[in-house]
């Protein structure tokens, strides 16, 4: 899967997870807390939304605060441990 492709599942789950239609204009810089508003508890629902659609297999001893940052620095975790892509079609 490419990193865009890996980008635009990220984009989506963080929709869903904040509840937007659309998060405007994201980019790698994008800071999730400072600028999108997500929360501690925000943060788990997140990750199970990208373990399904992404098949992430998250291992918690190495899942760092960094990740976290932006959406440049989430998008680049996902794509390194995501095994495929069965993402929902938007309604």
């Amino acid at each position: 899967m490419s990193h865009e492709s890996v980008a635009e599942h990220v984009r989506r789950a963080l929709c869903v997870v904040l509840e937007k239609d659309d998060l405007g204009a994201v980019d790698a810089s994008t800071m999730l807390f400072e600028e999108l508003q997500l929360d501690s508890t925000s943060v788990i629902e997140l990750l199970m939304v990208l373990e399904d659609s992404l098949g992430l297999d998250i291992d918690p001893d190495e899942l760092e605060p960094e990740v976290f940052e932006t959406f440049g620095s989430l998008t680049d975790y996902a794509a390194a441990h995501s095994s495929s892509a069965v993402f929902p079609a938007a309604s």
